[in-house]
This record gives C-alpha cells, sequence and structure tokens, in this order.
C-alpha cells in the first residue's frame, strides 16, 4: 500500500484530526470542468488542478497517511514535523470552492481534493524534518534516505506526495520511538498547539460535507478532439483506472506519480510495485498524448538508471519498464521503424524489455492495447 504525505499548519491540522479527513486546495479557484468538457480557466491553471487530482487519484482505500506539520514560528513551531499514522477510508473525492465547502470556515482556506480517514496507529509526538531527513546516524547508503521527501522540499511540489514503502517504514519508526512506541488509544483526536502534540478527545465530530466524485474524461476528450494535448489529464486518468488498465485487482501495492529522480526537474509520470507471485515488479511508465517519437527513451533510460541506485536496492524487484502513447496508425512508416528498432536497442543495453502500449480514442471511450514488436 502506498503512504501518502499531507501538508498541513497549525490551524488545517487539527480539523483534519478532529473531522477525520486530509485535503489538498487550489486558492481560490473553482473546478468547472468536473464531468464537463469546457473550462473558463486558464490553461496553467487547468493543468495545475490537473497535477492535485492526480494527485488525490493515486490514493487507494486502506492506504497510509501521514500529515507534516509545517514550520510556524509566529506559532512556536521552530521546524516542521511528521505526525501519524492514519489509514485512508475512502477514494479522493470534490468539495468544490463555491462558497458551501465543508468546514472552509474554521480552516481558513479552500481544501477541494479531499479523501476520509480514520486512526491506523496515531502516536502523540511528530518527528522533526531535521530528524527525518538530515540525521544520518542510521543510515549506511544515500540509498536510504527518505529522497522522496527530500526531492520534495528542494522542488517545492504540492501538497499531497507520496513515498515509498521502504521510506514509509523508516518514518514510521521514527514516529514510533518518539512517543516510546506506544500508540494512543481511541478515535477521537485533536491537536494541542501549546505542546505540539496529537492528544485524544471526548467529542466525536462527523464528517458530514459533500462527496462528489472526480471525472474528468469530458474534459479529456474535448481536448482531444480539439488537437490540444491533454498529458495531465490523461495521467488522472489512468491513475483512476490503473487497475483496468493493466488487468489487475489488487496486487499493486504501491502507486506513485511525478516520482521525482534526480535533483533536477526529472519525474516519472506514474510508477508502480507489482507483486506477481512471490516476485516484485516495479513498473515506471512514461506517458505522452502525442505519439512516441524517435529518442523517447533517452528519458525512460534516465528513470531506469536512477531506480536501479535508489530503489531497487531497498526494495529488490524485476524491473519491467513501460511507454504508452497515442496510437500511430502507419506502421509502415520510416519514423514507426526507427521508433521500434530503438526500442529494441534499448532493451539490449539494458537486459529488460520495454512494454509499448497505444491508447486510442473512438466513441467517446480510451482504449490501451500492447504492440508486440
Amino acid at each position: 500500500m502506498t503512504t501518502h504525505v499531507f501538508i498541513v499548519d497549525y490551524n488545517t491540522f487539527k480539523y483534519h484530526l478532529e473531522y477525520m479527513f486530509a485535503g489538498t486546495g487550489a486558492g481560490d479557484n473553482f473546478i468547472d470542468f468536473n464531468n464537463v468538457g469546457t473550462t473558463n480557466l486558464h490553461y496553467a491553471t487547468e493543468n495545475n488542478l490537473l497535477g492535485m487530482i492526480a494527485d488525490i487519484s493515486r490514493i487507494r482505500i486502506g492506504d497510509n497517511v501521514i500529515f507534516y506539520l509545517q514550520q510556524n514560528y509566529f506559532k512556536g513551531i521552530n521546524e516542521g514535523k511528521f505526525y501519524g499514522i492514519f489509514r485512508v477510508k475512502s477514494l479522493g473525492f470534490l468539495d468544490n470552492n463555491d462558497g458551501l465547502q465543508f468546514l472552509m470556515d474554521r480552516l481558513q482556506k479552500s481544501l477541494i481534493f479531499r479523501i476520509l480517514i480514520e486512526p491506523l496507529e496515531v502516536y502523540t509526538n511528530g518527528v522533526t524534518e531535521w530528524e527525518a531527513l538530515d540525521e544520518i546516524k542510521n543510515i549506511h547508503s544515500p540509498n536510504q534516505m527518505l529522497w522522496s521527501l527530500i526531492y520534495r522540499k528542494l522542488k517545492g511540489n504540492r501538497g499531497n506526495t507520496m513515498i515509498t514503502i521502504y521510506e514509509f517504514e523508516r518514518l514510521r519508526q521514527l514516529i514510533r520511538e518518539r512517543s516510546n512506541c506506544v500508540p494512543l488509544i481511541g478515535s477521537n483526536f485533536t491537536f494541542n498547539l501549546h505542546t505540539q502534540q496529537i492528544v485524544q478527545t471526548q467529542q466525536c465530530n462527523i464528517y458530514s460535507g459533500r462527496i462528489e466524485p472526480i471525472r474528468i474524461l469530458s474534459r479529456l476528450l474535448a481536448k482531444y478532439k480539439k488537437g490540444q494535448q491533454f498529458e495531465a489529464h490523461l495521467q488522472a486518468y489512468i491513475l483512476q483506472n490503473i487497475e483496468k488498465i493493466f488487468n489487475s485487482d489488487s496486487d499493486f501495492e504501491w502507486i506513485g506519480n511525478e516520482v521525482s529522480c534526480g535533483v533536477g526537474m526529472q519525474r516519472i509520470d506514474i510508477m508502480l510495485s507489482k507483486i506477481n507471485g512471490i516476485n516484485k515488479i516495479c513498473i515506471p511508465i512514461e506517458l505522452k498524448s502525442s505519439e512516441a517519437y524517435h529518442g523517447i527513451t533517452h528519458q525512460i533510460q534516465r528513470y531506469v538508471d536512477w531506480i536501479k541506485q535508489y530503489y531497487l536496492p531497498n526494495r529488490p524487484s524485476d524491473l519491467v519498464p513501460v511507454l504508452v502513447s497515442r496510437q500511430i496508425l502507419n506502421k509502415n512508416s520510416s519514423s514507426y521503424n526507427k521508433l521500434i528498432s530503438e526500442l529494441m536497442d534499448f532493451n539490449i543495453k539494458n537486459s529488460l524489455k520495454l512494454r509499448y502500449i497505444e491508447f486510442t480514442i473512438l466513441n467517446d471511450q480510451i482504449s490501451f492495447n500492447e504492440i508486440a514488436y
């Protein structure tokens, strides 16, 4: 299962705990393209919102949630801290910014993409960012560091970041040890700003906000019909339907998107960890809303190299990269032949098989077909 770290402040953290939900915001934006093909938003704003939709769409029921409390000197929070651990209780949903958003007056900010959570293994104290990311007394190799969170800090990523399974195991142990491995009992909690602790409360609050499904297919199809790029929409759609697309039920143990793989801007569009019998399979996916082109494996090679150095030593797995792009109609063209030749050279160089999947859109439906080469 995937672990998701949600960024909160001293005020929102209290209500996340009291009402058992987590969420991310989008400033003053209103989502006007949910289940419709049109929008009045600027394309950059729309794509930013699609990134948040992709983030919330990777979350599955049963996943883990950890909160990161932001530093605030004025409130006595001298450094950021990680608190946990909670379990995801619902798929991601929309509570739009239309003046009726649940708890907005108390949160003092709009959080339009939300999930419901429940206690899993809740500890009183938080672990400081320095302890989690900088202290290396038990680190024997650079690949054991919490790179997902380090990259998030360096790049200022969005407020919902996934961490790998081995990163969660390390962070969980740090959180446990900070509270002498003794979790809190009960199901009702709040945040004490004075002590900076999660504490139990007798008050039971019911989350009664709107739970509207997030649907972006109509907008994706509209952009496709206009000949516009829709890579952000495609990523969100695939994350929402990943089990169906890959003919898998419950054997994905980890789902990530925009997975940082370097201090530059390199990010793996989607990355999966799958269980196949007793074997684990790591699946980095490169997405293109356009046709695949000659030279595309240069980027995939960077992903493979990073995974071999930083991921596989901590989580030994078979490596199966995937390229997903728009259907190439002319399979006899010289450009297609060059692409196939490049894919075959990539396989020989890396001693693996790059899967090549094309998508087609017909009658307002998207289908995915693997190309044998």
